[in-house]
């Protein structure tokens, strides 16, 4: 029944991200973001496998982000590219729960990158909590417009 639910929702909110100008500007906000936090997660996750974007994700890894997760540097990034399509999907299901859950995957990314250094790592840090706060939007704009 949940599940029958979570497909009727995301079904309403493919149909408002097609006819974005026929809605309320706070429900395009929460389509667009939920739209965003469905794929961008999912794209990534796919990436850590085929690297068709990136290449060497071992280097975006901590050493002791490498150290908590078993197996090589390699095998961090495989784990973190599943942990990443499960949350596209609990995004797309539940965006409430997913969005919470991914807004704290995304500070402890930023918190692997600051822990790397250099300019580059510090701004994709920063921009990684960027994405944090947008994910709470969505959460908290999900209790409106998501059963």
């Amino acid at each position: 029944m949940a599940l029958t639910d979570a497909f009727h929702d995301m079904r309403e909110e493919m149909h408002d991200l097609v006819a974005i100008n026929h809605v309320d500007a706070a429900r395009q906000a929460y389509v667009g973001l939920w739209a965003t936090f469905v794929v961008a997660p999912l794209v990534f996750g796919i990436d850590k496998f085929t690297g068709f974007i990136t290449g060497d994700w071992m280097g975006f890894v901590a050493t002791w982000v490498n150290n908590i997760l078993p197996g090589s540097a390699a095998g961090a990034v495989t784990i973190l590219g599943v942990v990443e399509i499960l949350l596209a999907v609990t995004v797309a299901l539940a965006p409430r729960l997913g969005g919470n859950l991914l807004a704290l995957y995304l500070v402890m990314a930023a918190f692997s990158l600051f822990s790397i250094g250099g300019g580059v790592m510090v701004i994709l840090g920063l921009t990684a909590v960027g994405a944090a706060i947008c994910a709470l939007a969505m959460a908290r704009l999900s209790t409106t417009y998501h059963r």
